[in-house]
């Protein structure tokens, strides 16, 4: 099954007509995308867009053979005009099943958002599943089949992606390409980046795939770091990195604070942000987490993982740390390889956040020096471990490994 897309923006183009944010400024050439709309083997034209026409004409195709016109969202712009000899554009009923002239099967699959998602089966047996903006489907039962290909708003609608994982309906060899892009992420490297976190791509406007067709899903890394300093956006993008998969396990190593109302407001900001499908661990012990099987793990954060263990073993007294067995500082240790090989050596994926605690002011105290520099060491040895590190600045993720 060949499908071509006339456009993978989203239904307002990329950029938008006289909007001056810095990703429309910058969405020119290459970058620019027009609205969504799919045109699968020259017989089924998903979604009818402007000049719906002449973009299959700059892809090398015609529209002359298409057979159905199917929409899959309310277009309440002003009316498009139909090519001369395409069939009337409209959406199908939820749940109904077409057959099309061309051995095509379609079925219309029910929204939990305003709009219609499609099924499309070849006649060779090839499927894929193309959802409008904004959408993810509605009533899913666990056990499907998966899809060959999902087109769908990745970036809009992140836990579509983690629904359709759940069912069965994205599996390992999917392929999964993100349409309807607006400018809530800038184009070019980031939004590859940020994609390949979640297992998806983007194409530009224009591309034919083939779907059933090999082709080498991005591979999502089984354990990363996410560092940087204080509100730099670290808790955001390792939240992000896992927002397409389900089941995920949240530990918070920072515990509750009784009457500390500023530690509350920061718990809460966490937690409304985390999808509802998400569980909450409040512990430090996570050797025994990840050595176990289960869902992907996000701890944050080391830096609070730390402090409990300095806690336990008594390390932010001086004498005991500096006495001449250093028993603080070899049970601290102690517990850092134990926390390191189990990172080494857990089946599960992990996205760890901590803190870059070595690069401001040099703590007035010895404690806090001691902190400092146990902290440099610990994300030093984590990081070895990791198939990617990520450095956070004012919001901006740099890859340092990976």
């Amino acid at each position: 099954m060949e499908v071509t897309l006339l456009g993978t923006g989203a239904p307002a183009g990329l950029p938008r007509p006289d909007c001056p944010c810095a990703v429309c400024a910058t969405a020119r050439g290459g970058l620019a995308r027009a609205s969504t709309a799919l045109l699968v083997d020259s017989a089924l034209l998903l979604d009818l867009t402007p000049g719906a026409a002449l973009a299959a004409a700059r892809a090398g195709h015609s529209l002359v053979g298409v057979r159905q016109v199917l929409l899959t969202h309310p277009h309440n712009g002003p009316a498009l005009d139909l090519p001369a000899g395409l069939p009337t554009a409209g959406r199908a009923p939820d749940g109904r099943d077409l057959t099309l002239i061309s051995g095509h099967r379609v079925r219309a699959v029910p929204m939990d958002h305003p709009g219609t998602g499609y099924e499309v089966a070849s006649p060779d047996g090839e499927r894929l599943l193309y959802l409008p903006p904004g959408g993810a489907p509605a009533g899913l039962a666990e056990g499907l089949a998966p899809y060959d290909m999902v087109v769908a708003d990745v970036v809009g609608r992140p836990d579509a992606l983690a629904r359709l994982r759940a069912s069965g309906a994205v599996g390992a060899t999917t392929d999964v390409i993100a349409a309807h892009l607006d400018h809530d992420v800038p184009g070019g490297p980031e939004l590859t980046r940020r994609l390949a976190a979640a297992g998806a791509r983007a194409v530009p406007d224009g591309t034919t795939l083939y779907v059933g067709e090999y082709h080498a899903v991005p591979d999502v890394p089984r354990r990363t770091l996410v560092t940087g300093g204080a509100r730099s956006g670290k808790s955001v993008e390792a939240e992000r990195r896992l927002e397409t998969f389900p089941d995920v396990l949240y530990v918070a190593t920072g515990g509750t604070r009784e009457g500390d109302a500023d530690w509350a407001e920061r718990v809460a900001l966490h937690r409304v942000r985390r999808p509802g499908s998400w569980r909450t661990a409040e512990t430090c012990d996570l050797v025994p987490l990840l050595a176990a099987d289960g869902p992907p793990l996000l701890i944050d954060c080391l830096s609070l993982w730390l402090t409990d263990a300095m806690d336990r073993v008594d390390a932010w007294d001086d004498d005991r740390w500096t006495a001449e067995q250093r028993p603080a500082q070899r049970a601290l240790r102690k517990r850092v390889a134990e926390l390191v090989s189990a990172v080494r050596e857990t089946p599960r994926t992990v996205v760890a956040v901590t803190n870059e605690t070595g690069s401001g002011v040099v703590p007035a105290t010895a404690a806090g020096r001691r902190f400092r520099d146990e902290l440099g060491r610990l994300n030093a040895a984590f990081a070895d471990e990791c198939e990617q590190v990520v450095l956070v600045v004012a919001g901006q993720a740099l890859a340092l490994r990976g």
